[in-house]
């Protein structure tokens, strides 16, 4: 399989800079691929996936409020980043690519195809994009603690090294229970930024909040998705974000999703759960299978 050799740049934004890993494989890129990653997450979050994209290069910036992007000040919101991968787009001299989202990536995803159609040529949503099962007349307030539970929890806690946040968190995470890996470990490890004395979770979970209170309330999503003409494949996995069923979409309301959107087609991988679906090597090598598809339907370097 041809390899990839990984950089990153920071790219200006709107209230600082984006900080962006490029994966370039060796010999030449046949497609260009930009990867969105999910609420609480990095670009790190890609590399098993890159590792099933032989000849494609894979854009992944840290969104604003994670990873090495955490000090971009400003609005938050569906709205907000999809401007940023816009403007990362624009700094890496790309038109148009294959959009790759998981999780709230996927809901900026169908953001950004909405707001710069032009920008997007395929749309492939993992575990996300498509509204949640929220009930009806939930606060604000309840919405972070309704989806991401423990997820969320973390963002205050501290922790005084990396080997302490993988033992005291991740080491018994129920969805890494057969999924643990190096590039894990990595991942886990770049999600810390020092506070003080101990060590904190990069994401700003002030931003994390605002970002979840737009994904499920007003209108900046229906609307995308009400005007969405770009082809998309919709992605599902039958456990959540604990390896519980069921997952972030219930049979009942994932057949009322893909009734109310039509032209969105469907693939269900069974056996994974929200997190392995790209952060293990079985769920990585089944979603390189589907992208790889997806971008065969492409002329080439597009």
């Amino acid at each position: 399989m041809r390899g990839h050799d990984y950089r990153t740049v920071d790219v200006p934004v709107a209230g600082g800079e984006l900080r962006v890993g490029v994966w370039e494989p060796v010999g030449g890129a046949e497609h260009t691929v930009l990867a969105v990653h999910g609420v609480t997450s990095s670009h790190l979050a890609w590399p098993l996936v890159v590792e099933q994209l032989p000849g494609v290069r894979v854009i992944a910036p840290d969104l604003r409020g994670r990873g090495a992007s955490n000090a971009v000040q400003g609005s938050a919101g569906m709205t907000a980043h999809a401007d940023d991968l816009a403007a990362v787009l624009d700094a890496l001299d790309v038109d148009s690519l294959t959009v790759v989202g998981h999780s709230m990536g996927a809901f900026v995803a169908v953001v950004l195809a909405g707001r710069h159609p032009e920008r997007v040529t395929r749309l492939v949503l993992v575990d996300g994009g498509l509204p949640l099962d929220v009930p009806p007349g939930i606060q604000p307030a309840q919405l972070v603690q309704l989806i991401l539970g423990p997820v969320a929890e973390r963002l205050s806690q501290r922790w005084a090294d990396v080997d302490a946040y993988i033992a005291d968190f991740w080491r018994d995470h129920p969805a890494f229970a057969d999924d643990w890996s190096d590039e894990l470990e990595a991942y886990i490890a770049y999600d810390l930024v020092p506070e003080g004395d101990a060590m904190r979770s990069a994401t700003c979970g002030s931003v994390m909040a605002d970002d979840v209170v737009d994904m499920n309330t007003g209108s900046t999503l229906p609307d995308a998705l009400a005007g969405l003409a770009t082809p998309t494949l919709f992605i599902t996995v039958p456990r959540g974000l604990q390896n519980e069923t069921p997952g972030l979409y219930p049979p009942a309301h994932l057949e009322k999703m893909l009734a109310e959107y039509p032209a969105v087609r469907h693939v269900h991988l069974d056996d994974l759960n929200h997190y392995t679906v790209v952060m293990g090597r079985r769920g990585a090598a089944a979603l390189g299978q589907l992208v790889r598809a997806e971008l065969a339907a492409l002329p080439a370097a597009t």
